[in-house]
């Protein structure tokens, strides 16, 4: 398949999943089991065409990286168990790694929490010319903190602050902060892995009955699955208020992860597509320093 061809399926898969504006979204209208025009026969041709894309996102990346123009921030979230770290491994599998920074968010430090809830994702933002990747981000405090708002009066706010808009006025700030973003050069894009209850519920029993995944399985990982509820209802109002044209949404079906990578590598390859990448070129005076130096390099036969 050559490139051309390549990123014209990626810009399908772009218009199949990408929301870009919330007003009329519904979680429940994605189907997590889609797998598009493809099945489970179509696997071996699915991992070929993930090849395929990977080697585009190598070659894309190196322009990017290039360039030093544009950066690029890829938000992944999703219930646990979705396959993000697999996502992230498989697409991003080609990229140098001096091009690509990936930040994994947990729980935030005393330290983080004395800052504004954006601070720690601001402090981990991709420079110019590079990829980065938040497994997980600040959307966790109007998801996970919005289920237990237990951890809001542990985040040290001033009690007049905590009013019933705080989750509306939260993401308010994150789409103005992703329109910032956008603004100063930075290309964002959002993943949701968008797993259904009954596989998380196999994936999870996989990893307690395969001891080469134990060390994967968190026991309060099963205590969340009675929130499931609760979870989509916020990842839904999250998609809602955040999804924009600069800053969209991608409901990408995970409960095939590998069909979930090759939807993730489309979306990135479309992104690099989308922005003019070439190798920077020089002037008369750079390339007549490039000659001088061949020369001097050459009479040292």
């Amino acid at each position: 398949m050559d490139t051309s061809e390549l990123v014209e399926q990626a810009h399908r898969a772009v218009k199949r999943y990408g929301v870009t504006d919330g007003d009329s979204f519904r979680l429940k209208d994605h189907d997590p089991a889609d797998t598009g025009a493809l099945s489970g026969k179509d696997k071996p041709r699915a991992q070929e065409m993930l090849d395929e894309g990977v080697d585009v996102l190598s070659k894309m990346q190196d322009m990017l990286y290039a360039q030093n123009r544009w950066s690029i921030l890829l938000i992944f979230q999703a219930m646990d168990a979705a396959g993000k770290d697999g996502v992230i491994k498989h697409v991003m599998s080609g990229v140098n790694p001096q091009g690509c920074e990936v930040h994994s968010f947990k729980a935030p430090t005393h330290q983080e929490l004395d800052h504004d809830f954006l601070w720690r994702c601001s402090c981990a933002l991709p420079s110019r010319g590079k990829i980065g990747i938040f497994n997980r981000s600040y959307y966790e405090e109007v998801l996970v903190v919005r289920v237990h708002e237990g951890i809001l009066r542990a985040q040290q706010l001033p009690p007049s602050l905590v009013t019933g808009d705080i989750w509306d006025q939260r993401l308010k700030d994150i789409r103005a902060y992703e329109r910032y973003l956008a603004r100063n050069g930075t290309v964002v894009r959002k993943f949701f892995l968008n797993v259904s209850r009954d596989e998380q519920r196999r994936r999870f029993l996989e990893r307690i009955e395969n001891p080469s995944k134990n060390w994967k399985f968190n026991a309060g990982d099963v205590d969340e699955r009675s929130h499931w509820d609760d979870y989509m209802q916020a990842y839904e109002a999250a998609i809602c208020a955040t999804a924009t044209p600069e800053a969209p949404w991608f409901i990408v079906p995970a409960d095939s992860k590998w069909f979930a990578r090759l939807v993730v590598a489309g979306v990135v390859i479309d992104a690099l597509a989308s922005l003019d990448l070439a190798y920077p070129t020089l002037d008369p005076v750079q390339q007549a320093k490039l000659a001088s130096a061949r020369q001097r390099l050459l009479s040292e036969r």
